[in-house]
């Protein structure tokens, strides 16, 4: 299937964060029917693919060419293809050239299509995100042609293809809070300022909390404490300042500024200092926009079986284009050896994969 040759040749670019090693310039030869705009940014190359083919809804489909450092222990060439027992083993099989091959295979396909079809594919996925589709997007936005709906070929899918859609993703919220006191002998503790006899009096309102309840497809939004040190690793003197650090997995119900003024409550009172760092912005999709029904209804046609929606996993570029306000779902091949020695996908589940992009963009009007 040439959905597979294509996958095969993507695999031998040696595409290391935020390297495309070429990928870009191939991908451009092949997609030679849709107009092409590279965006280079601090290093970072995106490819914004684009073909229009009528007035109706403009389609994106986005992903990324750059892999994880393959590391050490593989069976083969980690950039050499192998294909065994039904699968393909390389590195970036499963996150993401499975499904930015069957992305393009299916765009690169289509002859008829009532609107606009788009791809938008980063070389700064896997690192920082900062100069990758974040960047495309505003591009797009700035010449007016920010798509209405979008969609991530991340792997998604748990044990079989078409099982999970992903229609968000939860926040990072990372915090600092460094407790001032004053340093002494811990035999004069009235000389003292202790900073960790402070912390205690109000941790238990701190570490665990839940900051929502929680909401059908996402768990509360947790204070996580990671780490928390102080003094001189002696027994006779107390230490002069007290460092917390806590993470949230932040749903939409708990924004950064809700964290914010929480944390003020609590520590309301002490010499404290707070850093926050929103490293990545919640978001939900309706599960009955157009996108979401489109892709459950393609599933269902092509894969025989009712995909589950789900918010689960950690960060993906997805965020960004919620963020512009499109409305955005995530589906792939299955997510269960990625960033893994010997990484691998079903051949099957790639050539199925092509078929159900293949037939939401077929079918993309018949569901409103």
């Amino acid at each position: 299937m040439e959905v597979i040759e294509l996958l095969k040749e993507l695999l031998k670019f040696r595409s290391i964060t935020p390297d495309d090693d070429g990928a870009m310039n191939y991908i451009t030869l092949f997609m030679n029917e849709f107009d092409a705009k590279l965006l280079e940014v601090n290093g970072v190359k995106n490819l914004i693919l684009t073909k229009k083919f009528g007035d109706g809804a403009h389609l994106c489909f986005a992903g990324h060419i750059d892999v994880v450092p393959p590391g050490q222990g593989w069976s083969s060439d980690p950039f050499e293809p192998v294909d065994k027992d039904g699968y393909i083993y390389a590195r970036g099989t499963q996150d993401m050239k499975s499904g930015v091959a069957a992305m393009l295979q299916a765009c690169k396909d289509t002859s008829e299509f009532n609107g606009t079809l788009s791809l938008i594919i980063t070389s700064d996925e896997e690192g920082d995100g900062i100069y990758g589709t974040k960047e495309a997007l505003k591009y797009l936005q700035e010449i007016g042609e920010l798509p209405e709906f979008a969609i991530v070929a991340e792997p998604t899918c748990v044990k079989k293809i078409g099982d999970t859609i992903k229609i968000g993703r939860r926040g990072s919220i990372n915090g600092v809070i460094t407790i001032k006191g004053v340093q002494g002998h811990a035999a004069y503790p009235s000389k003292c300022i202790n900073p960790i006899h402070q912390a205690s009096a109000v941790l238990a309102n701190f570490a665990g909390y839940d900051m929502d309840a929680g909401s059908r497809y996402f768990d509360p939004s947790k204070i996580v404490i990671t780490d928390i040190r102080g003094g001189m690793e002696v027994c006779n003197v107390t230490p002069n300042e007290l460092k917390i650090m806590f993470n949230i997995r932040n749903s939409d119900l708990t924004s950064y500024e809700d964290v914010k003024q929480y944390c003020e409550h609590i520590f309301n009172g002490l010499d404290y200092e707070l850093t926050l760092k929103e490293s990545s912005k919640p978001f939900l999709t309706d599960e009955n926009s157009k996108i979401a029904l489109n892709l459950k209804s393609s599933i269902e046609r092509i894969c025989g079986l009712t995909p589950e929606f789900s918010t689960t996993g950690g960060t993906s570029d997805a965020r960004y284009f919620a963020a512009f306000g499109v409305p955005v779902v995530e589906c792939g091949v299955v997510n269960d050896r990625i960033h893994a020695v010997d990484e691998r996908v079903g051949v099957g589940e790639v050539e199925t994969l092509y078929r159900v992009f293949s037939d939401l963009i077929s079918n993309f009007n018949s569901v409103s």
